[in-house]
């Protein structure tokens, strides 16, 4: 929180990057750092009139804003919320600097940022059940913080015996009638009944699966539709909600604290 608090600038192509519009909010009831992630351009041009010539005309702008995404830090859950900016911070644009200015405020020694998408389970199984059978799964997972999913505990714990930062699992067949798996199941039963006990622990790749769409890592399953292979990416189908565009900030850290909340119990997640 302390990178965010007070961020460095980071240059990438003809533009700069870094957080505005600081709220540290850390020590209240509901602890959050809210901010903006700003894109902005050093030598800036932009188009004004000339009022007595009634012409537009170009003239310089320094440290023009580009795009900014508001977004809101939730260290309680490690979860983070944040505005995809349509031409100027997509939702795949906005991990990968807030990465960069975070790693950079502490030079990138000993350090690393990584924010993975939680998916959104209704989604992501109504697109595997239109696969008629599996020939991939794979994920690289990371161990969890704070919160670990019950329907992955077991790879949790393996993860931690090992002492491992991250481990990547990788399932294929050439078989016709494809892989093995029961995610789709798993998905569906935990979100009936948060309390589902499966009759055996998940296999390594359905709990990897499940670890990366809970949001602790990134993993896919390739399967065949129609007789095409089609990629179905736990990052294709992350969840999100609406909100305004310039958000005050303990209201966004308020909803989304309620949509963390909402996973974490409906998935049984748990410290």
């Amino acid at each position: 929180m302390d990178a965010i608090s007070n961020p460095p600038i980071v240059t990438v192509g003809k533009f700069d990057w870094t957080i505005t519009d600081i709220v540290d909010n850390r020590d209240s009831e509901l602890p959050f750092v809210f901010g903006k992630l700003s894109k902005y351009a050093k030598n800036g041009h932009a188009t004004v009139i000339d009022e007595g010539k009634r012409n537009q005309v170009n003239t310089d702008v320094p440290n023009l804003v580009e795009a900014s995404s508001p977004f809101v830090y939730l260290p309680e859950c490690s979860g983070i919320a944040y505005l995809h900016v349509w031409n100027g911070i997509q939702e795949e644009v906005f991990p990968r600097r807030f990465k960069s200015i975070i790693e950079k405020a502490y030079d990138n020694f000993f350090i690393s940022c990584d924010i993975d998408p939680v998916s959104d389970y209704r989604k992501f199984t109504s697109r595997l059940k239109k696969l008629s059978h599996y020939t991939e799964f794979s994920a690289t997972v990371f161990p969890p913080n704070p919160l670990f999913g019950r329907l992955w505990s077991s790879l949790n714990t393996y993860i931690s015996e090992r002492n491992a930062s991250e481990i990547t699992v990788k399932e294929q067949t050439s078989k016709t009638d494809g892989l093995k798996s029961n995610i789709v199941e798993l998905m569906d039963r935990i979100l009936e009944d948060s309390e589902f006990e499966p009759e055996k622990i998940p296999d390594i790749g359905d709990a990897a699966i499940l670890m990366a769409a809970d949001g602790y890592g990134r993993g896919k399953v390739v399967g065949l539709e129609g007789g095409e292979e089609v990629v179905v990416k736990t990052s294709d189908t992350q969840k999100s909600f609406l909100f305004p565009k310039e958000p005050a900030p303990y209201d966004l850290a308020k909803v989304s604290n309620t949509h963390f909340s909402r996973v974490t119990k409906e998935r049984d997640m748990k410290h």
